[in-house]
């Protein structure tokens, strides 16, 4: 499970061979939860100010986390995305 991202204590992630929709995993806190490339929740549960956290992050990063949506179909290396700082 490649880190593609760590901030805050968020840890975000994006496997190889998943389903669709596109999407990436974050954790935080013993919360996890899948959201989709623009930051919608789609499966879990990630609460409060991480919640918050983790939507202005993908809003932030549209293109780079499609870049390794696609990386990830082609089992190639996924390219770390800059956190929030």
């Amino acid at each position: 499970m490649p880190e593609i991202s760590r901030f805050f204590g968020i840890r975000v992630e994006m496997f190889y061979d998943e389903h669709l929709p596109p999407h990436f995993h974050a954790r935080y806190e013993g919360e996890r939860a899948a959201f989709t490339l623009d930051g919608t929740l789609m499966e879990g549960e990630m609460t409060g100010q991480a919640y918050r956290l983790v939507r202005e992050w993908a809003a932030i990063h549209p293109a780079e986390l499609n870049e390794n949506w696609n990386l990830a179909e082609q089992h190639l290396p996924l390219k770390r995305i800059p956190p929030l700082s």
